[in-house]
């Protein structure tokens, strides 16, 4: 048995970097005792794929061991002309139920929620109780027994039974008296992800959904949540990196989806970064007369762009774990123009002391004028950090208000904007600093 396990486990870790042949061949040598499992721990992407290459007449087996939520995904990934064979397969109950969840929109609560929940009257004895969540969970009607909640005739949500509750409850009680009537519940069209984060500060197991009126549509579980935070995480990185977010696996997508998933990403940026070329047309005289400043270019630009990517990145994560909001913005420009100018101040006395000690050890020559070059340079560091600590930390919150993606201002759009300003930037203290003796 542990031997079976190993190799079960193994399968998993490599089904990505197999092909389809390899995969459904390795599927079928699976001992019939462990492919049930093996089958409930694939994605809706593979577990879709794997039942479309499977031969039709067993299909149905397998598309009915999913649960109705978990059965819905499947049909969606699969192809448009493939679903109605598939919809067919499933007994009436299920097909009700699945073409129900389908009418939400993929990313709404009611799109991940399960109609199968245990359910009590508020007048049921604790032994009626009992019995009926028994004869609940024998049918294969309910998902998870962890609750039961509590609905009147009108299948409007008065309240939740934990199972614990439930049988320490004593023999005259009834439902109503055990019930908790205050819980957490989120509507069918709250979002995924503002789900997500209901999970993760509620610390529950389950959460029931409700429509508008209060009637109770179904519950969405923990272990439903946690590929939703996995696929969101993933989205956020992906755009944060400058690119589209991907519709599956890396080694899944094809090579002309994956160039156009980058490409305009890239040449958006690559348009921006000919403001670059442009801001240095413009000071052609301030570099002729002391070409000195062209050696520390790539240096401004890098500190602040990467000053940007570091504020934005930590900003767009604290939105996405609900740590910041709209209204701490001012709180955030805050936090982030001291943070700035602190770390402005460091980088700028490493680059002054780096110019002094590289002229001191004659390992460079940067002219009569050396000190206020290395001043200029450390001046302009401070200056370009702040500006890109500040424009990382308020973009995704501009994004915010525009009712965008935060994770859309990515790092190398951040970095991309920073570049420009930062040569404004650098070129403007340097036309001060150095008026009269450099620049004439």
């Amino acid at each position: 048995m542990d031997d079976e396990l190993q190799t079960t486990n193994a399968l998993l870790e490599s089904w990505p970097a197999l092909t389809p042949e390899q995969r459904l061949e390795a599927f079928e040598r699976i001992p019939r005792a462990e492919s049930d499992d093996f089958f409930l721990e694939l994605q809706p992407r593979d577990q879709a794929a794997l039942i479309l290459a499977l031969p039709v007449r067993e299909r149905r087996i397998w598309l009915r061991l999913l649960a109705p939520d978990d059965a819905t995904d499947v049909i969606q990934e699969v192809p448009e002309e493939e679903r109605a064979g598939l919809m067919a397969m499933l007994d009436d109950t299920a097909r009700r139920e699945v073409t129900a969840l389908m009418a939400y929109k993929e990313d709404d609560a009611g799109g991940l929620m399960s109609p199968r929940f245990a359910r009590l009257r508020p007048e049921m004895t604790i032994d009626e109780a009992i019995a009926y969540v028994r004869r609940q969970a024998q049918s294969g009607l309910v998902e998870t027994v962890h609750y039961s909640y509590v609905l009147d005739f009108e299948q409007r949500l008065l309240g939740v039974v934990t199972f614990r509750r439930l049988f320490s409850g004593q023999r005259g009680q009834i439902v109503r008296d055990i019930m908790r009537s205050e819980l957490t519940k989120a509507s069918e069209d709250m979002d995924q992800e503002q789900l997500a984060q209901l999970f993760s500060e509620k610390h529950l197991l389950a959460i029931p959904i409700v429509d508008e009126t209060g009637h109770m549509k179904g519950i969405v579980t923990a272990d439903d949540i946690v590929n939703v935070v996995t696929e969101e995480a993933s989205e956020d990185i992906q755009k944060i990196g400058g690119t589209e977010a991907l519709d599956g696996p890396y080694l899944e997508v094809g090579f002309l989806q994956m160039v156009r998933k980058r490409g305009g990403w890239l040449a958006a940026l690559f348009l921006g970064e000919m403001l670059t070329a442009t801001a240095m047309g413009h000071f052609e005289k301030e570099i002729a007369a002391a070409t000195v400043l062209a050696l520390f270019i790539p240096l401004i630009i890098s500190s602040g762009g990467n000053s940007g990517s570091q504020a934005t990145t930590l900003v767009i994560r604290a939105m996405a774990l609900g740590e910041v909001r709209l209204r701490d913005w001012w709180r955030v420009v805050h936090r982030e123009f001291a943070s700035g100018l602190t770390l402005g101040l460091i980088l700028g006395g490493i680059g002054y002391i780096r110019i002094l000690l590289w002229q001191s050890l004659g390992w460079y020559d940067y002219g009569v004028h050396f000190q206020i070059v290395a001043l200029t340079v450390a001046c302009s560091l401070v200056g370009v950090v702040l500006f890109g600590t500040l424009a990382g930390s308020t973009l995704p919150f501009i994004l915010r208000l525009l009712r965008l993606d935060p994770a859309s201002a990515s790092a190398p759009f951040v970095a991309t904007l920073v570049d420009v300003t930062g040569l404004i930037i650098y070129f403007t203290v340097a036309s001060v600093i150095l008026a009269g003796t450099l620049l004439k």
